[in-house]
């Protein structure tokens, strides 16, 4: 062998050789391909596994255990949205009645589409992007869209984690800062804020001390520089958690999963102990069957779903990517379903009952009001004492007796009731108040634990917990960020995360101006819901329709050693692209009709009003949803016109001190045919097929083991078909 050869080389260093195949073969004397990890003998196909998973052992990192990944999978999916976002959709969509429509859709949409993002991940190795472009290269630009809204996503997600950081280290404070409003002193006189007194305390602590919120979007304010530190501790949370991949944020997980199981069973037990916990609870869990037929209704139930799995952010793919190839995804798939699920009734038990608690309090706040007002009419004689029943005490005055006492006075003074100003103070009224998004952590919710015993010790821990919910989704979204990028284009891990989140943190600022929380609005109701859906729809096509249902079942037999349930194979076939083009059709449909908007917050008036997006803004989020989409037909367009490599007829080899793998290089068309090496030197190779990915239609299994006893080619020694190696 000659000296310089580069097979000589590897064995005397460390550095990778790369040189092309046609060379490789031309020069070097005979190998002992039978020792050789890219050998597949007829034969030897148990040889073939054990040198694949070696490969990935060392080429790829692993989960330390498979508890450490079902808990990152769970860190992920069960974030923010289960505490607030699902009890808000209960209370809205029909109470009990919503969780039909739910429970329907997670069946037939979010399930399958859940186990199908495992499977691919978990067999490919790869992230979004690999994955994608490995199924289908027209539809690579799948993968790129994906990181596309993982970054969007993520952008306003950790702002939320820094309004939770803030709203966390003041509550090491007795009484809560939040519990009473502010008193302006002038020399003698003190009076209360203005704007508090018109709202309550704790909205006024929201919007003016934590927010310093402008009445509109179009008036920035400046930063708000409170929230830009609370920014930057949070992408450093982040940024430390995620700098290592699986080897930092998998111990993360640990406690960031584990942690807000804790809190929320605390806040169970104290709920269910306060008084009128069981009236939120029943208000709760009342079915209004009406609303099961609105479509509206099924809508927000599929978008839920998908944001419930985090079906579409990549994130999902990158941690499954880490797995050993026999894992059991299947198992996995049904059982963070179930878990996310059980965590959205939890926290929504969790909610009513302290809201129920809230409301009680609420409503003899209200009663002690209004008895006051008719005890002044009393005096004033504008009414008669006849009216007031002869058993009511105003000293100890009960709900009961107040409802008593306003129905007949309702009924006396008919025609000048309504200029008394008394209120009915009905608890359902309380209870039927809704408080979606932010409103019901930090206002609603917030309120509520002002009246617990040792309050300062409940904001502690539920705002930490919230924080844990948001850190463990954020490590998913990065992931989905950085794996399929550190995959496609080699670069270093961890200077490409920490510049990820710098660019994140300076570009995030968006988000913390006096206007910020009407951009967190834009991004999160509008900006990723349609992309998603689209991406989501894709991905289904792309493995049930591109590659063939019955052959991707088959591939799932091979890699998990038993066949799924036929239930996926009309789910993915047919019902869910189905369903879901419905829902992206509704979706559009929903936004030509109803123009997007946002909640504004007016100061003079200390009240929300509904404004629109003005043109700008909408043609920000207009760009917004281009640009998270536009890389599917980008792609597409230039892979079909030949206009950008699928990766076809590049092929060479690198090797390290004896191992050999495949990698992508150049290599020219007419050298494929001595690429395959015969037994025997005057017996002629067959020609190497063109290249198809694994995941495209009519491929043949790389699993499937040759029944040529020389190889699929009419050689003995089979080149590995590892999704290591078509990259």
């Amino acid at each position: 062998m000659p000296k310089n050869s580069k097979v000589t080389q590897r064995e005397h260093s460390s550095e990778h050789v790369t040189e092309s195949v046609a060379d490789l073969l031309a020069l070097e004397e005979p190998v002992d391909y039978k020792q050789s990890v890219l050998n597949v003998a007829g034969g030897a196909g148990g040889k073939q596994g054990a040198a694949e998973e070696e490969l990935d052992a060392e080429d790829r990192p692993a989960w330390n255990s498979k508890l450490q990944y079902i808990l990152a999978q769970i860190g992920f999916s069960v974030g923010l949205g289960n505490i607030w976002r699902f009890p808000y959709l209960c209370q809205k969509n029909g109470g009990g009645a919503y969780l039909v429509p739910y429970l329907v859709l997670l069946i037939i949409i979010g399930i399958p589409l859940f186990f199908l993002e495992l499977a691919v991940g978990q067999r490919i190795r790869r992230g979004s992007i690999g994955v994608w472009h490995y199924v289908c290269p027209r539809l690579g630009g799948i993968g790129f869209s994906s990181c596309i809204v993982c970054l969007f996503v993520g952008l306003y997600y950790n702002v939320i984690i820094g309004w939770s950081i803030f709203y966390f280290f003041k509550s090491f404070q007795y009484p809560l800062p939040w519990s009473e409003c502010p008193v302006i002193r002038n020399g003698t006189v003190a009076v209360v804020e203005a704007e508090c007194e018109k709202s309550s305390a704790t909205t006024y602590f929201w919007y003016r001390e934590a927010l310093d919120i402008s009445n509109s979007i179009s008036e920035s304010g400046g930063l708000n520089w409170k929230m830009t530190l609370c920014l930057l501790v949070a992408w450093t949370i982040v940024g430390m958690a995620v700098i290592r991949g699986i080897q930092s944020s998998g111990k993360v997980m640990y406690f960031s999963s584990l942690f807000p199981y804790v809190v929320l069973a605390c806040f169970l037990v104290r709920g269910l102990l306060l008084r009128g916990a069981v009236d939120g609870i029943l208000h709760m869990f009342t079915p209004k069957l009406d609303k099961m037929l609105d479509p509206q209704v099924w809508r927000e139930a599929a978008t839920q779903v998908f944001f419930a799995l985090g079906l579409g952010f990549g994130g999902v793919i990158a941690f499954s990517s880490y797995n050993k190839q026999d894992n059991n995804c299947h198992f996995d798939a049904a059982l963070v379903s179930f878990i996310n699920f059980f965590t959205s009734v939890l926290a929504t038990l969790v909610v009513f009952a302290v809201l129920g608690f809230k409301a009680n309090i609420m409503n003899e706040k209200c009663v002690v009001e209004n008895a006051e007002k008719i005890l002044g009419y009393l005096h004033t004689h504008v009414l008669s004492r006849d009216l007031i029943p002869p058993h009511v005490n105003f000293s100890h005055l009960t709900t009961k007796d107040y409802a008593e006492m306003y129905k007949v006075i309702m009924t006396v003074k008919e025609d000048r009731f309504s200029a008394l100003g008394l209120d009915p103070c009905l608890l359902e009224d309380e209870l039927n108040k809704s408080v979606q998004g932010t409103g019901l952590a930090f206002i609603a919710f917030t309120e509520a634990m002002t009246h617990f015993p040792a309050s300062p010790f409940w904001s502690v821990m539920f705002f930490l917990m919230l924080i844990n919910l948001g850190l463990g989704s954020m490590i998913g979204t990065m992931a989905g960020i950085t794996t399929p990028i550190i995959d496609t284009f080699k670069v270093p891990k961890e200077i490409f995360t920490v510049g990820c989140c710098v660019f994140a943190f300076f570009v995030g600022m968006l988000f913390v101006q006096r206007s910020g929380n009407y951009f967190v609005t834009m991004f999160d109701d509008y900006s990723a819901t349609l992309p998603l859906t689209v991406i989501v729809i894709l991905e289904n096509i792309a493995v049930a329709w591109i590659y063939g249902t019955k052959k991707f079942m088959q591939e799932l037999t091979e890699m998990l050693g038993f066949r799924p349930y036929r239930f996926y194979f009309y789910m993915w076939k047919f019902v869910s692209p189905l369903c879901m083009a419905v829902l992206t059709t509704a979706s559009i449909i929903q936004l030509g009709v109803t123009p997007p908007g946002y909640s504004a917050w007016i100061k003079e008036e200390a009240a929300e009003r509904y404004l629109y997006f003005p043109n700008w803004a909408m043609a920000l989020l207009i760009t917004l949803i281009v640009v998270a989409t536009l890389p599917i037909p980008v792609v597409f367009v230039l892979r079909h016109f030949h206009l950008l490599s699928d990766g076809s007829n590049t092929l060479s080899v690198s090797y390290k001190k004896g191992r050999m793998m495949k990698d992508i290089s150049n290599l020219e068309e007419n050298d494929e045919t001595r690429f395959i090496l015969s037994k025997v030197p005057s017996e002629a190779p067959s020609p190497m097929p063109t290249h198809r990915s694994y995941l495209g239609p009519g491929s043949t299994s790389p699993l499937e083991p040759s029944s040529n006893p020389n190889g699929r080619y009419g050689s003995g020694y089979l080149l590995a078909s590892t999704p290591e190696s078509e990259l």
